[in-house]
């Protein structure tokens, strides 16, 4: 009898644990509801490599003849309709344990283009990686439920609708010289994945490419905020796709410094 008062006692205490636990992801994710979609956000990297002042070894600007020349991934992020966010939705840390086998091909098609850290969910600093992560990877069930997946498949759907190489069939090419119609680099995604995407730019400068896909990852037209393909928005109607400039230098012929990998710029 005493024996089975024990057990019972045990399991009490297992279903009361569980029930907090739940509750406590519950009030996590407490007020947002489930995403609409999906926009896989590129960065152009010689818009943010031209920016470094600092050099570290984990901004990829730094590499020198090995610094990325192609989009890189900034996030896999889910989105609203009416063009908000959920953020922060699960208090799940970031492991890079659990993304191990993928490290090579993140360092280098999911690089940080900057020296400085990310802020987390919990009030704390890390990686690019865990930024995404942990803001906007926690968000994404019912699709994606781990931390794996969320990377895995983020680069697989970059790898499958590659821009940079629709861009260049089209005659869109790295050059320090060259702009290019914003129209035309809209046409030729639209042709290539027959949907509308979301372009951002910084000074002339092709910045940010987001591509929109459905919770199946088939392409869909991006929710497009005051009409992103007119002067009203952060594009002109000629915009620059600056190339690389080589480690050491910036834009201007400044030399450029190297610190420890926990300073310098702010990172994304």
């Amino acid at each position: 009898m005493t024996s089975l008062s024990v057990q019972t006692l045990l399991v009490l205490i297992v279903f009361v644990t569980a029930s907090f636990c739940m509750i406590e992801e519950a009030s996590a994710i407490e007020g947002q509801r489930e995403f609409d979609y999906f926009a896989l956000s590129l960065q152009w990297p010689g818009t943010y490599c031209r920016r470094t002042r600092h050099c570290c070894s984990k901004n990829a600007c730094c590499r020198g003849a090995n610094a990325p020349t192609e989009f890189t991934i900034h996030g896999l992020w889910p989105d609203y309709n009416d063009g908000t966010w959920p953020a922060c939705c699960t208090r799940s840390d970031f492991n890079e344990k659990e993304i191990s086998t993928l490290h090579d091909a993140l360092e280098k098609y999911w690089p940080s283009l900057s020296c400085g850290s990310s802020s987390s969910c919990h009030g704390t600093k890390g990686s690019f990686w865990a930024h995404e992560w942990e803001k906007h990877g926690t968000c994404s069930s019912p699709v994606v439920h781990d931390e794996y997946s969320y990377f895995s498949t983020t680069l697989n759907v970059y790898f499958k609708y590659n821009v940079t190489k629709v861009l260049n069939e089209a005659g869109y090419v790295p050059s320090n010289s060259e702009k290019y119609p914003l129209g035309g680099i809209v046409s030729a995604i639209e042709n290539a994945f027959h949907a509308t995407p979301q372009l951002v730019c910084s000074k002339g400068d092709l910045e940010e490419l987001r591509i929109c896909f459905y919770k199946d990852f088939k392409p869909r037209d991006c929710v497009i905020q005051n009409d992103m393909y007119t002067s009203k928005s952060s594009c002109p109607k000629y915009v620059s796709l600056p190339a690389y400039v080589s480690l050491g230098l910036d834009g201007a012929g400044t030399e450029v410094s190297w610190v420890p990998d926990n300073e310098g710029d702010e990172a994304l």
